[in-house]
């Protein structure tokens, strides 16, 4: 009894159990029908949501103010970057990746030196800067026709027993990021910026460098975001990342970290982002009109954060 208390004091727990109620409704609706490959689904779309739920968290573990807004119009981006590059060509799949992680790295850059030398909020400068990158995108990949290389459209769509080989992958990213986030000198000082900022300063963390790489670092990763969503659905869009940008917050909010700063949660962004695509499923299962689905959605992701943050006070 004692142990089930202290898991259920986690606030990631409350995301895993709202996307096994979704699941175990669904399958419910169904007869039972399709319940391996609606979690293989699940898992598969989940993914990208990690990945940019993790760069988002950190960001947003900085502290009051701080969002990258940014990340629809770097994935979109990249995407064109990675597809341009590797034209279609095993050989270049490699070059093809790094040149998407370097373009979401020089959005992530230049993101933290808006807010830095014009001394403006981060919701401004970034979602400023998704204007301008935006612009770049749709000039330079509007009409894109290029397909990935084939090995690297197969990776990303490989499974084994059911199980998504890149899910498998990003579970062992996400295990090293908690790792840094709570056992590295970057990850503590990151919560301690977003504890007390001042505090901070006074205490010699380097608060302008840890900013600087933690807005580079997760417009990295939604570089690496692009380049596999192309991969994944076989060819790159430039609106191929519009829906990253409240799913990214979303996941965040849900799986436990604070908007306040100062406490992040690596589980809960896996179990968050479960629970956003089996609750689309479910709903879209049930037959749900678009309107009342997404009202639906807003209420239920409502009460899983408010019993969350009740088992939390």
């Amino acid at each position: 009894m004692a142990q089930l208390k202290a898991l259920a004091a986690k606030p990631w727990i409350w995301s895993f159990i709202g996307a096994l109620a979704a699941w175990l409704a669904t399958i419910a609706f169904t007869g039972g029908y399709g319940a391996g490959g609606m979690l293989t689904a699940a898992f598969s779309l989940a993914v990208f949501m990690v990945i940019v739920g993790t760069g988002q968290m950190f960001v947003i573990t900085l502290g009051p103010g701080n969002v990258d807004l940014s990340l629809p119009a770097n994935i979109g981006l990249a995407s064109a970057v990675a597809m341009k590059t590797m034209d279609g060509q095993d050989s270049m799949i490699a070059i093809g990746l790094l040149a998407a992680l370097a373009s979401g790295a020089a959005v992530g850059a230049a993101n933290y030196l808006l807010i830095w030398a014009l001394r403006i909020p981060p919701i401004i400068a970034t979602l400023s800067a998704s204007f301008i990158i935006q612009s770049i995108d749709i000039s330079y990949g509007r009409g894109l026709q290029i397909k990935p290389p084939p090995g690297f459209a197969e990776f990303t769509n490989l499974q084994i027993l059911g199980v998504p080989v890149l899910a498998l992958v990003t579970i062992l990213f996400t295990l090293g990021a908690g790792i840094a986030l709570q056992r590295m000198i970057y990850g503590r000082s990151v919560l301690a910026i977003g504890q007390n900022i001042s505090a901070a300063w006074l205490a010699g963390v380097p608060v302008g460098r840890i900013r600087f790489l933690t807005y580079t670092l997760s417009g990295t990763l939604g570089g690496l975001n692009g380049a596999l969503l192309a991969g994944y659905f076989r060819g790159a869009n430039v609106d191929i990342g519009n829906e990253y940008l409240l799913s990214s917050i979303a996941v965040v909010v849900i799986g436990g970290t604070s908007v306040a700063g100062g406490k992040a949660n690596i589980p809960g962004i896996w179990g968050a982002a479960l629970f956003l695509v089996l609750l689309l499923t479910m709903l879209n299962t049930f037959g749900v009109s678009a309107g009342v689905r997404l009202l639906l959605t807003g209420l239920i992701i409502v009460g899983v954060i408010t019993a969350a943050g009740g088992k939390r006070s």
